[in-house]
């Protein structure tokens, strides 16, 4: 969809950010300096909005859509707005998923900008990360002073593109000089800690702490050895100097958006930067945020991992609902209303896990075009009858703001009640408890079991101090299991646990669990395929 856009200095002037504040990157995009932040710290804070969604489908349930078509009804019914989301991958942009910034009349723009390469953020990430491999490679080579166990090593190299074949590779060919030969592989840049780094990061400080922290291996005594000590962080810094500062760009209907960092919520924390939702909260009077995937994968993540460490507060989720997500969870997509109920189940789960956080719920049931009237109106029952706050239809792909109007005033209306929030576990938990609480807390397993590699590295992380750290799952997004065939709302299972990778700058342990991989592969027909140039020099099949 074209639209007549305005310059992103009349955004940020509308936003009453001052001319040294920002910095433009083209007409329609801009960088804004932290120092926007610091002048506006003694400010009170606007609400958090939080996006979320039952269990995803291929189908897509248009949760960014959501999040952008509520940004624009909440302006629209005058009130000060803002939109924090996360910066699009290649990955899923030539893989299956496609791009994120929306659809119809509910877009982020410019879309073919912020969909490839936008303001270089994912490069650099990849840059940062890609250097701190190239100099412990090098440090090995050159005499391996800090008495590095190469068999220790789990620092990875990473790329912004799916490609499977790089999950494990074997580098230090060729001879001496090339290094000694040792088997590796790539995460996808979204999963890189240095991008967590960068969304966790309060400010350039903390960033070249947090930078400097990252554990890389151990030496052959068990030490661990950090980037700092492999004089790497300095140089990562720099090269992280613009991409810590939030992008501003804007809706199809002006509205403001922070787009920034790019996290995925079923290896990675999910959640668009710290500083954007601070500089967010400071700058509108509702900041929507929107969480990857369902509320078991981004939305835990934002609450127990973002939330407890920057101290921020919601102040309502919305959950996002499809007839076609649901018939799909009842066992038949094509389905009518007996479908639908059966599915329901599913979005009853991510309803309580939100309530278990202490939040109010609010449906948005997101009608495609050609959905079935009776179906609408049986999800919005259910959602009410499983006890939402409100359940309002979101018309916002065809209509923009004002088809989400009412699910904007649902929200204000939530928003101002009083709220508790709660976590899932504590930091004084163990490990495995911890692990525990969010299977059987938001997942509805029965237990946990982990392997022998994981359960000797959880006892390695709790004698070295790092088991109050939080913990970050990585499953399949497809179901609430650990196995995408598990649809709908498993109960009773067990959930294996892998892998521990702890995450020592971030600030929190991976636990990977099942078969979830960090570097996803291509489909059999790519996104890709459709996308091309015409003689114009004009983008194509982008979406």
């Amino acid at each position: 969809m074209s639209t007549a856009l305005g310059s992103i200095g009349d955004v940020a002037d509308a936003l009453g950010l001052l001319p040294d504040e920002y910095a433009t990157y083209g007409r329609h995009a801009a960088k804004i300096e932290l120092e926007a932040l610091d002048r506006r710290r003694d400010q009170p804070d606007g609400h958090l909005v939080c996006v979320t969604a039952v269990t995803p489908t291929k189908a897509g349930e248009g949760k960014t859509t959501t999040a952008i078509s509520l940004t624009d009804a909440l302006g629209t019914i005058g009130e000060a707005s803002v939109l924090c989301i996360r910066e699009p991958s290649l990955g899923p942009v030539f893989g299956i998923k496609g791009g994120g910034t929306g659809g119809g009349r509910a877009q982020v723009t410019p879309m073919e900008t912020i969909n490839l390469h936008f303001t270089g953020d994912m490069h650099a990430v990849g840059a940062a990360n890609n250097l701190l491999a190239a100099m412990l490679e090098s440090h090995l080579l050159h005499g391996n002073v800090l008495g590095i166990d190469p068999l220790s090593i789990t620092w990875k190299r990473c790329v912004d593109t799916n490609d499977r074949a790089l999950r494990r590779i074997v580098v230090g060919l060729g001879g001496r000089l090339n290094g000694s030969p040792r088997e590796t592989g790539f995460d996808i840049t979204a999963a890189s800690e240095v991008m967590a780094v960068v969304a966790m990061s309060a400010g350039v400080e903390d960033l070249r702490e947090r930078l400097g922290a990252i554990t890389v291996g151990t030496t052959f005594e068990g030490e661990p050895v950090t980037a700092e000590a492999l004089g790497a962080a300095g140089s990562m810094a720099a090269l992280l100097a613009e991409t810590i500062k939030p992008n501003l760009v804007q809706t199809l209907e002006g509205r403001p958006a922070l787009v920034h960092c790019g996290p995925f919520a079923n290896i990675a924390h999910g959640n668009n930067s710290v500083l954007s939702d601070q500089l967010g909260l400071k700058l509108g009077d509702y900041v929507v945020t929107e969480s990857g995937f369902g509320s078991d994968m981004g939305f835990e993540k934002l609450v127990d991992i973002v939330c407890r460490a920057a101290g921020l507060v919601p102040s309502v989720a919305v959950v996002v609902a499809t007839t076609q997500a649901l018939k799909h969870h009842g066992g038949d997509p094509h389905g009518g209303v007996e479908a639908l109920e059966c599915g329901a189940a599913n979005l009853a789960v991510h309803m309580a896990l939100v309530r278990r956080f202490g939040l109010e719920c609010v449906v948005a049931v997101n009608r495609f075009p050609g959905d079935d009237p009776a179906e609408i109106e049986a999800l919005r029952a259910l959602a009410l009858e499983f006890g939402a706050l409100a359940a309002e239809i979101n018309d916002g792909y065809e209509q923009g703001g004002e088809g989400a109007a009412g699910l904007a005033e649902a929200v204000v209306g939530a928003a101002a009640l009083p709220k508790q929030v709660e976590f899932l576990y504590s930091l004084d938990d163990t490990i495995e408890e911890k692990l525990t609480a969010i299977a059987t807390k938001a997942y509805g397993a029965a237990a946990v079991e982990l392997s022998p590699a994981a359960r000797a590295t959880a006892d390695r992380l709790t004698s070295a101090g790092l088991d109050r750290l939080p913990v970050c799952m990585a499953k399949t997004h497809l179901s609430l299991s650990h196995d995408p065939a598990l649809i709908g709302a498993p109960m009773g299972f067990t959930l294996p646990v892998r892998e521990l990778r702890p995450y020592t700058g971030a600030g929190w342990i991976v636990a990977l669990c099942g078969d979830m991989q960090t570097m996803p592969g291509l489909p059999a027909s790519p996104a890709a395929f459709r996308i091309d140039v015409d003689p114009s020099g004009s983008i194509t099949g982008l979406r």
